[in-house]
Parts: C-alpha cells; sequence; structure tokens
C-alpha cells in the first residue's frame, strides 16, 4: 500500500492509533513501515518522532515502536484533538474539551475584565458586534463567522493574562474548527449564542468582572448542552 511521506504518514498512522486499529500495546517496525507505506526509513523516524513526543508510541531497541495508552497522550495537542475529532471518539472529545471550556473560559473572562488593555476591550466588543451582525443575517457557518468566533476566544483568553489559560487557545481554535468540519454550526447560531458574546465583551470593557464570568458561563453551558444532545455524534 502506497501513501504519502512524513506529514501524510504521520496523520495517517495518529488516525489509525485514535480509531483503535492500532492498538495499545501493538508493536510496529520501522521496517515493517517502510515497507507498508513506500516511504524511507528517515520519513519513518520523523513521524515516528512526532509521535512519541504526543506520547502515543514509544520506540525503544530491539523493542520496536510500541503504542501507548491514550492516557498518555498529549491531550492539549491540536493534532490530538483534530485525530480525535476525525474518528469515532469525537463526541468524547467534544464533550472533554466543552467540559474543560466550562471550567476555565469563565475564569479566563472575569481575569480579562480586570487586565484586558483598551486595544483588547474594543477588539472583543468589535469581534461580538460583527459576529451578531452576520449570525443574524444567517452567515453563522460562513468562513467569516468562524474566523472571528476563534479570535473572539483566542482573545479573551489571551486578555486574561494567565499564561496557563493562554496556552489553552490552540486546543480552544481547533475544537471551534472542528466543530465548524463536522456541521455542527447552524446557519442561524442558537437563541442566546450571540448575544453572551456581546455581553461578555460589555462586561469586560467595562471591568465587571463577576458579570464577564457569568455571560461567559452561561454561553460555555449552552454550547455544552448542544453538544450532549447532538445525535448525530454518535
Amino acid at each position: 500500500m502506497s501513501r504519502p511521506v512524513h506529514g501524510s504518514l504521520l496523520d495517517d498512522l495518529g488516525a489509525r492509533i485514535v480509531d483503535g486499529s492500532l492498538a495499545t500495546g501493538d508493536v510496529l517496525t520501522a521496517a515493517s513501515l517502510e515497507e507498508e507505506y513506500s516511504v524511507s526509513r528517515t520519513v519513518v523516524r520523523e513521524a515516528v518522532q512526532a509521535l512519541e513526543t504526543l506520547g502515543m508510541v514509544a520506540s525503544r531497541r530491539r523493542v520496536g515502536i510500541t503504542v501507548q495508552p491514550r492516557e498518555s497522550w498529549d491531550a492539549f495537542a491540536p493534532r490530538v484533538i483534530a485525530w480525535n475529532l476525525g474518528s469515532p471518539h469525537r463526541k468524547a472529545q467534544l464533550e472533554a474539551l466543552m467540559e474543560l471550556r466550562v471550567a476555565v473560559e469563565p475564569m479566563a473572562a472575569r481575569l480579562a475584565a480586570e487586565r484586558a488593555s483598551d486595544e483588547q476591550r474594543a477588539e472583543l466588543t468589535r469581534i461580538a458586534d460583527r459576529l451578531r451582525e452576520i449570525g443574524e443575517a444567517g452567515q453563522g457557518r460562513s468562513e467569516e463567522f468562524l474566523r472571528l468566533d476563534v479570535a473572539f476566544h483566542d482573545l479573551l483568553l489571551a486578555a486574561s493574562g494567565n499564561l496557563q489559560l493562554i496556552a489553552l487557545r490552540h486546543p480552544v481554535a481547533e475544537v471551534l474548527n472542528g466543530r465548524s468540519r463536522l456541521g455542527m454550526t447552524p446557519s442561524i447560531p442558537a437563541p442566546g449564542t450571540l448575544e453572551e458574546h456581546q455581553e461578555v465583551a460589555g462586561a469586560v470593557a467595562a471591568g465587571d468582572g463577576l458579570a464577564a464570568e457569568a455571560h461567559s458561563r452561561a454561553h460555555m453551558l449552552g454550547v455544552w448542552a448542544e453538544i450532549q444532545e447532538d445525535r448525530t455524534l454518535e
């Protein structure tokens, strides 16, 4: 079976590990991968090193390349999230990330109300207003809506000033992009979604941390409920 090189090899192996085609404890060899994928030893080595960095395999001399249990994987790595979203585990991945977002984004909003720069406050407001404008126009599935939604949550985390929260920007962006790829973003956003973006932005702009936290939590809980109720993910 012939497949393209490094990036595609990495994505194919990652996806096979995530969906269980390559199970925990399975042992591969560089030679077998070279033959299966018709690639060089260098390409195999690069892909395996990337998987090792993600905690998905362990490579040892005289043993081989051993698939590691899910608990050892880098759960925040955008690649791992993307592979999960493309697998039968997509609902579990979305729910796990939403549970995390419910826990942390409201605190990020509260901190942003205290720490955001004037420029960040103005930009959050601008983005929220534009999201409502195009969302109410039935463009919730558009590239612009997705780009602005990612930008809003990215900026909110950045404005928190907390490095640990800021580190969640890429996982949050990946799950927002993943929901779009899965067709889960409606043309007209669910009731309250657009308003909550504006309420969060307004509270941050006003320096009202408690209100920012409350509106962010309401928004996160609403999205979480949507994912839990979505039967197309099962």
